[in-house]
């Protein structure tokens, strides 16, 4: 396979890798860690910093493969690298019940002293992980144990709730049924006998009856409460206490994190947004990928080794400010330039403000009246049918395609031609005065950056239940034909608009499958004169054109991989017309790949299917299926789950099932079937 970085083969130091060893809990639970470390000579330290991820996804199989590229390029320049399994995960002992419990914490304060306490470690550890592994580290260092020192946090958030994979704008999104079916799949899988013996079995039984259905506990609470608080930084900032450079993509789902932080974290701290989906940048697509472990080490060099590598004098926040592109539901590279912020908020950035009036986007003027016309749409359920993934995970092509497909069924405002280019990086917000004729009701908002031929491409949204216009937590019915005003808040983006191009919102009533329908169809009545549109207008800087540049991405020789079955993925829209029943199918079929340093064979198949028929909010459904094996020799094993998301105007209706099988035997069997209460949704 072609690499997306070269390798780096001759490291300060040579590498010893321990396979698989066991840390003890205080409860009698073992934990599972992969470590990579330094070889000292004869005039070198003898023990070192450590740089520990803490994730659930599988450090022997998996992940392996990623793993491979990082950790030993860490450990080659003097850390100790520790990739550590969460309980209930790969070769780990007990039962993982849900994400980001008290246990989990619990057991990373364990792990870290742990770690502190080997000889081969001086005491001093960060933690650095992607999405999970970012949750947790940020986690972790509001829990303020004295062995984590700082933090690299990569596409994760400060607030469970408002922005994470299960609700936005208080929108129940359709990556919440994806994502609980593939930790479905992913706590259903066995730890591998050859490193754990006879006793894999009992241990595979033991995740198969008692992890549980995630689904169920995450629709049981669909306002912002003490389950989403628990875990969520932003309950309170001033508990982290040690430096964080936090790290996403705009094609990522957590983007907007990078900027709450920069601005309510009150530590050294530094953030870092590219064009990338959910992805190390080392790996990143759309690119440019950049070199993230170099990146990441003068990082660890300042705050765990005391090296003075500059990297605090440069600016605080740097991000990618993308040119514009036509539309596409997938780009290998995102053209653009990189810009910083020594402060965030910027004193360099200021609103805009424009008027909604008849269609048109109009400049803000105290001279210029606007007349006070309503316009009202009922969007039909096809809009978001080509919006893409609430997060990118590039699995092409799950970026949103040209939004004249979408505008059909919303309500469009769109600019005058600009006479020079515009560039915005921050937060664009609506304030819309709207009534509704239902008591539950949803608006998607869409911006876009529309070409002289008129093709449109979106380049940020936002989403919002309009019962939780006074917060997330204390909701009201609307009351239909009332008059009422509210703020949108679309995600954070950096973006330039060419000369000749116009820019567009585009407002619906619904966006299936990106975010779950309300009960019932519902008509918008936009009052135009008072509404407007506010757009975080950046001018270029100065210190722009003066930053260093990344260095190319580079990474260890990675292990050996071999394709045993060939990949499949695709996303395909189907309009039944006989039947009057749309869908969205997505596969993520990964094929089989073998790890030929272990020999072992891995299968990966994940299918989603979306569907409605014309009229009906009641019909809308989400299907996902997930299989995944693991071979080698006369031992093969997998699971096969299937989780089935209706609902009615009262209620949701959630089915799954899960079997596991045995050389193609049937050895497990388990289905659920739950129907919930809908909470304002």
């Amino acid at each position: 396979m072609s690499l997306p970085f070269r390798i780096r083969k001759e490291f300060p130091y040579q590498i010893r890798t321990l396979e698989n060893v066991f840390i003890p809990m205080s409860d009698g639970t073992k934990l599972a860690a992969k470590i990579w470390l330094p070889e000292p000579g004869p005039d070198q330290e003898s023990s070192f910093p450590a740089i520990l991820e803490y994730i659930p996804y599988r450090k022997r199989d998996v992940e392996a493969w990623q793993d491979s590229v990082a950790h030993p390029w860490f450990a080659g320049h003097g850390y100790a690298a520790v990739r550590v399994d969460l309980r209930g995960s790969g070769e780990s002992d007990g039962v993982l019940r849900d994400e980001y419990l008290p246990q989990e914490q619990e057991d990373g304060l364990e792990v870290l002293r742990w770690i502190a306490a080997q000889k081969w470690c001086n005491g001093r550890i960060g933690m650095m992980g992607i999405s999970w592994g970012g949750f947790n580290g940020l986690q972790m260092a509001a829990l303020q144990p004295p062995e984590l020192q700082c933090v690299i946090s990569l596409c994760s958030t400060d607030d469970r709730y408002a922005d994470d994979v299960h609700y936005m704008g208080g929108c129940l999104l359709g990556d919440n049924l994806s994502w609980a079916s593939i930790m479905f799949s992913f706590n259903s899988s066995p730890p591998d006998p050859e490193l754990i013996g006879d006793k894999w079995r009992e241990m595979w039984f033991n995740r198969l009856e008692n992890s549980g259905l995630w689904l169920d506990n995450w629709l049981q609470h669909q306002r912002r409460d003490d389950y989403w608080k628990h875990g969520s930084i932003c309950e309170d900032y001033s508990a982290i206490k040690i430096p964080v450079y936090a790290i996403s993509g705009w094609a990522d789902g957590y983007s907007n994190a990078v900027c709450r932080m920069m601005e309510h974290l009150d530590v050294p701290r530094k953030g870092l947004i590219g064009p990338w989906s959910h992805k190390y940048p080392h790996l990143g697509v759309p690119g440019p990928a950049i070199g993230f472990l170099q990146e990441a080490l003068r990082w660890w060099d300042h705050w765990l080794k005391d090296k003075d590598t500059g990297i605090m004098e440069e600016p605080m926040f740097r991000a990618w400010m993308q040119d514009s592109v036509p539309p596409s539901n997938t780009y290998q590279e995102k053209p653009g330039r990189w810009i910083a912020e020594r402060k965030w908020p910027s004193p360099h950035i200021s609103m805009h403000r424009y008027r909604l009036s008849d269609g048109k986007l109009l400049a803000a003027s105290k001279n210029v009246s606007v007349p006070e016309t309503v316009k009202t749409i009922q969007s039909p359920l096809s809009v978001g049918l080509f919006a893409g993934k609430w997060c990118s995970y590039n699995a092409p092509p799950d970026l949103p395609n040209d939004q004249r497909e979408e505008d059909g069924g919303s309500l469009v405002y769109e600019s005058a031609s600009l006479g020079e280019p515009m560039e915005i990086f921050g937060a664009p917000m609506l304030d819309l005065y709207f009534s509704v004729d239902q008591k539950v009701a949803q608006v998607a908002v869409r911006l876009s950056d529309v070409a002289s031929d008129d093709k449109a491409t979106r380049i940020t949204y936002g989403l919002l239940n309009l019962t939780h216009q006074r917060s997330d937590e204390n909701l009201d019915y609307l009351v239909p034909g009332k008059k009422y005003c509210i703020r949108i808040q679309l995600n954070d983006v950096a973006q330039q608009f060419p000369a000749d191009h116009r820019f567009r919102i585009s407002l619906s009533t619904s966006y299936w499958p990106l975010a779950w329908p309300p009960p019932r169809p519902v008509r918008l009545t936009v009052y135009e004169g008072e509404s407007s549109l506010y757009l975080p207008v950046r001018l270029p800087g100065k210190e722009d054109g003066n930053l260093p540049e990344f260095a190319p991405p580079e990474g260890a020789e990675p292990i050996r991989l071999k394709q045993m079955e060939p990949p499949h993925h695709d996303w395909v829209v189907k309009r039944h017309l006989a039947h009057d029943l749309s869908m969205l199918e997505v596969h993520n079929d990964r094929g089989v790949l073998k790890l030929e340093d272990i020999d072992l064979e891995m299968e990966d198949r994940v299918y989603e299917c979306y569907s409605y028929r014309t009229a009906d909010f009641n019909s809308v459904r989400g299907e996902v299926k997930a299989r995944r094996g693991f071979r080698r020799g006369d031992w093969n094993v997998y699971t096969s789950t299937r989780t089935v998301l209706q609902s009615d105007e009262t209620h949701f209706l959630l089915h799954a099932e899960l079997d596991a099988y045995e050389n193609d035997l049937k050895v497990y069997s388990q289905t659920w079937s739950r129907k919930i209460p809908r909470d304002y949704v």
